[in-house]
């Protein structure tokens, strides 16, 4: 698998694109605001697009989703529980493939109720989740103290550490990470128990 990071926007939105090199079919991580440089690299590429991952329903993840599909055919993918039209839902663990690759989806609520990760092929897309030495906000109406310390510190922790973390803004000290760097620098990743990470995250 291959893929291509690409910042956009003024809130250092991140976006993704990964291919099968075999297939060439391919998906996009949280299509936003401009995807001129994304479908430059489809075309140029010789790729086909068959999905639109969203991470989150938040506009500034989705906002090209509509448009980019309705070009391609690609079809929207997110948790099963989003309010954002999709053609494929899924549930925590459930996959969709291209060619050879398996991309599974993680449901890591906290910072939405329908925030979720995307792993595959060793790199976990996290969208809100988890960014570079930080994690999403959880003060909006429909984000949860409590699923974020399930999140993070249970679902994405006990990923191995080799996991490369692909967060949906560019607000830490690189672009990119991994799953034992985050354990290790990320103060939001530190082991607590549910009650000193509530008292945390709250204060």
């Amino acid at each position: 698998m291959k893929s291509n990071q690409y910042k956009v926007g003024s809130a250092l939105n991140f976006s993704y694109l990964l291919w099968d090199t075999e297939t060439r079919e391919a998906a996009v991580v949280d299509p936003s605001f401009d995807t001129a440089e994304v479908e430059y690299a489809i075309s140029s590429g010789g790729l086909k697009l068959k999905y639109i991952l969203l991470t989150h329903h938040h506009y500034d993840h989705v906002q090209e989703a509509g448009p980019l599909s309705g070009k391609t055919g690609a079809r929207v993918v997110t948790h099963s529980s989003s309010t954002i039209p999709h053609a494929v839902g899924l549930d925590d663990g459930e996959s969709v493939r291209l060619g050879s690759i398996v991309i599974s989806l993680i449901h890591t609520p906290g910072h939405t109720a329908d925030s979720s990760c995307y792993l595959a092929d060793g790199k976990l897309y996290t969208g809100d989740t988890l960014f570079v030495g930080e994690c999403g906000r959880v003060d909006l109406e429909d984000s949860s103290p409590e699923k974020m310390y399930e999140s993070l510190l249970v679902r994405l922790s006990s990923l191995p550490d080799s996991v490369a973390v692909y967060p949906g803004h560019d607000y830490g000290k690189t672009p990119f990470s991994t799953i034992g760097e985050e354990k290790r620098t990320n103060y939001t990743m530190q082991k607590r128990s549910r009650d000193e990470f509530l008292r945390f995250i709250t204060s």
